[in-house]
């Protein structure tokens, strides 16, 4: 218990004399997002489809891109939290034997809110923390939902003090979409940030 008590005091002591330091940046990369499950179905309608005995549609990686804004409130040396404000265009692309759907892409774009637990380990950090996406431009499809609740997971390197590259991905729980399944979204993320003014 007294080691317990111990590692407590000395956790909090590092914030206390920690600097707390507030910097903005920017972050800007590459999606490369589908919809979850399979649509599978034995009805078709007036479809043109072709010689099967069932439907199925299956969502593949549609290439798109996001940017957005952050502010990296940073307590400790190893420690920072990053509220962000982003702008993400997803979706995905069909792979079905229904003809006259096969190759279609489906766009699903989001203004979303994340809060971003940094975790640092000399230049590199992992990242976590929840997200809120509301739906502002859908193409191709009709969204059962437009707000998206999920949680984002990924890691970074910083290269300068300043200047990082970051992979993450992000994983929907609420269905975007409903077809005889619901489908939520999972989005991975390549690209760059950039922290003006950052003090390490």
């Amino acid at each position: 218990m007294k080691k317990i008590i111990s590692l407590f005091t000395l956790i909090i002591s590092g914030f206390s004399l920690a600097q707390v330091t507030f910097n903005p940046g920017i972050r800007a990369g590459a999606n490369f997002s589908h919809f979850t499950n399979k649509a599978q179905w034995y009805s078709y309608m007036d479809f043109d489809y072709s010689n099967s005995t069932e439907a199925d549609i299956n969502f593949k990686n549609k290439t798109d891109f996001y940017i957005g804004l952050f502010g990296n409130i940073r307590f400790a040396k190893f420690y920072a939290l990053q509220p962000e404000i982003n702008y993400s265009r997803q979706g995905t692309k069909l792979d079905t034997n229904i003809n006259n759907w096969d190759g279609q892409t489906i766009t699903a774009s989001y203004i979303g809110f994340q809060i971003v637990n940094k975790f640092y380990f000399n230049k590199f950090n992992i990242h976590v923390g929840p997200t809120m996406d509301f739906l502002v431009e859908q193409k191709n499809f009709e969204a059962t939902n437009e707000v998206d609740l999920g949680i984002t997971a990924g890691i970074g390197v910083d290269i300068t003090n300043n200047f990082g590259i970051e992979a993450r991905v992000k994983k929907g729980f609420i269905p975007v979409y409903t077809f005889y399944n619901d489908h939520s979204n999972i989005t991975f993320q390549a690209g760059v940030y950039y922290t003006f003014n950052m003090k390490k």
